[in-house]
């Protein structure tokens, strides 16, 4: 059997960095929730890029009057949430499916609840965040039309991915009401049963 070779994030070779993660949904997911992962990544994709074009719009923001810390947390939160996004939440639940772990699943589900919560109050944008949500969006845009447009776009993208980010964790059958210890009494009580415990969560409900 050929080794695995990281090839996650792909780099370019010219950098002397080398790859962290060996990422393969098709040899390494299990087909039936191969698509459900791949939805997950292409969320944390999107996260990215929303944090990416958050950028440019705090810059245009501060050139527009604003404040110049929203852009500097801007700059902050794409690097720091970029990979840890991808190492806290999305890695756990690859592995989840991959190793049949509830251990990850469980790591995934808590900490994604977390990143949803964050991504919620960036959607709503509260001043000197370094986010261009709701509310600095509709204060701004009234002192610079031009800017407060540009200022929208992750506003919009913000929302959208805190509502994908709720879809996830309400289709996955989880009540966020729950608590902790119910949460691991109820992964205990379907590891006895058919299927691993990672795949009754994200099992779909029957029509």
């Amino acid at each position: 059997m050929a080794e695995k070779v990281n090839n996650f994030p792909p780099l370019p070779k010219f950098i002397p960095l080398k790859p962290c993660f060996y990422q393969n949904f098709t040899d390494e997911i299990p087909i039936d929730y191969q698509t459900l992962v791949r939805r997950i990544y292409r969320l944390w994709m999107f996260y990215c890029i929303t944090l990416s074009v958050n950028l440019i719009a705090c810059l245009a923001w501060w050139i527009g009057g604003g404040e110049g810390v929203n852009f500097g947390l801007a700059i902050l939160w794409l690097v720091l949430f970029s990979p840890c996004s991808y190492v806290c939440w999305f890695r756990p639940v690859y592995k989840a499916f991959r190793s049949d772990s509830s251990f990850n699943f469980m790591a995934f589900f808590f900490i994604f609840g977390a990143q949803f919560i964050l991504t919620v109050l960036q959607a709503i944008g509260f001043g000197a965040w370094g986010t261009c949500g709701w509310v600095s969006t509709i204060l701004f845009i009234g002192k610079n039309v031009g800017a407060g447009v540009v200022m929208l776009f992750p506003t919009v993208m913000f929302t959208l991915c805190a509502i994908g980010m709720l879809v996830c964790l309400i289709r996955r059958r989880w009540k966020l009401s729950e608590s902790p210890e119910r949460m691991a009494e109820w992964i205990m009580e379907r590891s006895s049963e058919q299927g691993s415990p990672a795949q009754q969560l994200f099992r779909k409900q029957p029509p």
